[in-house]
């Protein structure tokens, strides 16, 4: 009885071996494939980048919340207003904790830019550009890129590294590390 048992369970196991084994191979994608995709939209998502940080500090100030609703997604917009107004005498303002607790899962809260503002931390600028702009990471329509932003104006500099995804037709920023 033992024995029939034990050769049972073994066809049982190897069945379901070869039908995970089908599944993955099924899923796969060649790395000519991956090469192929991230090329293709590496340069894309950076001029898309590009553009839309100069756009965004070109716009009047009463368009640039909109504008960033726009170029970011959904969930990394309230992420990053939840940033800037942690402590603040607003509604819907966060503790610190309450802010961490809320967003660890999700986001570094390290580098979320507490109080500070979208792409750069000061609240005033002149004239920000985009200094550099190169590709870190590129894999299956997500991209991360280093990015210096500069103000002459009023000689600051900041470092971000940017996450970029493709979603459908459209990039979306989907998190910035903010390194100064």
């Amino acid at each position: 009885m033992m024995k029939k048992l034990s050769i049972t369970c073994l066809f049982f196991i190897l069945g379901c071996k070869d039908a995970v084994k089908e599944n993955v191979k099924s899923e796969a994608f060649s790395i000519e494939d991956v090469v192929a995709q991230n090329n293709n939209g590496t340069e894309e998502a950076r001029k898309w980048l590009e553009r839309s940080i100069t756009d965004y500090f070109k716009a009047d100030i009463s368009e640039q919340d909109k504008m960033m609703r726009d170029i970011t997604t959904k969930k990394y917009y309230e992420f990053k207003t939840d940033a800037t107004n942690v402590n603040l005498n607003v509604d819907g303002s966060l503790t610190l904790k309450e802010f961490k607790e809320k967003w660890e899962n999700d986001y570094d809260t390290n580098f979320a830019g507490i109080n500070t503002g979208f792409l750069i931390s000061a609240q005033d600028w002149i004239n920000v550009e985009v200094r550099k702009c190169e590709v870190q990471t590129a894999l299956l329509n997500v991209y991360t890129f280093k990015v210096i932003l500069a103000d002459d104006g009023f000689k600051a500099k900041y470092l971000r590294n940017i996450k970029v995804i493709k979603e459908g037709d459209q990039f979306l920023i989907d998190g910035i590390i903010e390194s100064n």
